[in-house]
């Protein structure tokens, strides 16, 4: 873990010129296909790529594939060696899953300029970065700033309760809080709780490498007290204080964030990018009261903890010398536009990548302060076990963890114990 920091620095115009001296110029017939989940995340940074693509004379299309199917669609890419993505969406969630598929990236101009730590997952066996970033993911608790004075935004886990009943009993809303829980949505609601309990899924709590799970016999936790505390406090906010939905087993992040938009619901966390849909008044009934706090936590802690990570690109192995050399130019000229990472930031919520523009952002934007001070100068984790059976294990966790939660609550102390072996197999790859 660490501590994030600003670094201060000033638009510069020619700072997107850098990577044009390293790459010749294109073909005006080129066209460079990026397969991606459509986020506008996603969408705002292909902004900035056609932008400098088209100065090139090359053209950019936009190849979005459903989330649910993203990472075995394009895990069936890489591994045929298909060249049908010159650019894809790269997630550390499966950095190590893809690693030997991809070209290495330590060249593109601008990678010096990010933070180096949200980077673990990217390295290739020859310590060769593959990943472009192209934003900061950070966890984000969301809260309704017409509903919950700044001062009285929870900080434990129980004011999150006591605050979201009054605001129930008063007919203020319908949920106190809701967010994502399904499989591929458990950051929302169980992990930030189980970080926030100092709390993790494997031995040694906080760790993020295979030295340090193996030498602790890849031991699973999640039939500790700290973990049990976390599942207990999802079965009561589901079924005894029904501060949440007993559907939310089921939601993902977009059927969450749909209430919390619609209004019917006091807190949530999602990525700090959905702060621009939040807030966008053609989408959201809740657009211009919204705020950004940091994550109530559990009787484990003294302090609240997030997650900051990357959202990045990376580029098969399988795609033409031609278009790599073209996909890393348009990367790199992303990477050095300030101005357009600003932009981007305005648009959407997400944290650029080029650690030049913070300074700027912190100087003029009070949102950007306040998404600082509520993620960026706390502590912080990894949210994903970076090994190649993480997949695996995010599944086995899942299924235990549901199984616990739509069952008995007495009986979820034998479910989580029982689900120790299943997390272990997983883990080792049996």
């Amino acid at each position: 873990m660490t501590t994030a920091r600003g670094i201060g620095g000033t638009l510069c115009a020619a700072a997107a010129t850098l990577a044009l001296g390293a790459f010749a110029p294109a073909h005006a017939a080129d066209t460079l296909t990026i397969c991606h989940g459509g986020h506008p995340i996603m969408e705002s940074n292909i902004k900035i790529i056609e932008k400098w693509a088209k100065k090139a004379g090359v053209n950019i299309k936009s190849d979005v594939i459903a989330y649910a199917i993203y990472v075995p669609k394009i895990t069936q890419l890489l591994t045929t060696n298909s060249p049908q993505c010159d650019i894809i969406w790269h997630n550390d969630d499966w950095g190590q899953l893809w690693k030997q598929y991809l070209v290495t990236t330590d060249e593109v101009p601008g990678i010096g300029e990010v933070d180096k730590q949200p980077l673990d997952a990217f390295w290739n066996d020859e310590h060769k970065l593959t990943v472009v970033p192209m934003v900061h993911t950070v966890g984000t608790f969301f809260y309704r700033t017409d509903l919950v004075p700044e001062n009285e935004v929870p900080k434990t886990f129980d004011d999150l309760v006591k605050v979201s009943e009054k605001l129930q009993k008063d007919g203020k809303v319908k949920w106190g809080y809701v967010g994502g829980m399904s499989m591929n949505n458990t950051w929302f609601s169980l992990w930030w709780t189980m970080w926030t309990n100092q709390c993790d899924i494997l031995k040694p709590i906080y760790a993020r490498t295979v030295k340090e799970w193996a030498a602790d016999n890849w031991t699973p936790i999640i039939d500790q007290p700290c973990h049990q505390q976390i599942v207990e406090y999802w079965w009561d906010a589901l079924h005894k204080a029904k501060i949440s939905p007993e559907a939310m087993t089921t939601y993902g992040r977009n059927e969450a964030n749909a209430i919390f938009e619609a209004g019917d619901a006091a807190f949530t966390v999602a990525d700090s990018t959905f702060w621009g849909e939040f807030n966008d008044k053609n989408k959201s009934l809740v657009a211009g009261k919204v705020g950004m706090a940091k994550f109530p936590y559990g009787p484990g802690r003294t302090s609240p903890i997030s997650w900051i990570d990357i959202w990045g690109w990376a580029i098969p192995k399988a795609v033409s010398p031609e278009h790599q050399k073209l996909a890393k130019q348009f990367l790199g000229e992303m990477l050095t536009d300030l101005d357009g990472q600003i932009g981007m930031w305005n648009e959407t919520g997400g944290p650029p990548p080029n650690l030049k523009t913070w300074g700027t952002l912190k100087a003029n934007d009070p949102t950007f302060r306040a998404l600082q001070n509520a993620v960026f100068e706390n502590e912080h984790v990894h949210s994903a076990y970076y090994f190649a059976n993480w997949p695996q294990l995010h599944k086995a966790y899942s299924d235990v963890a549901i199984k616990a939660l739509t069952g008995p609550r007495e009986a979820i102390g034998q479910v989580l114990k029982d689900g120790v072996k299943s997390l272990h197999d997983a883990a080792v790859g049996q």
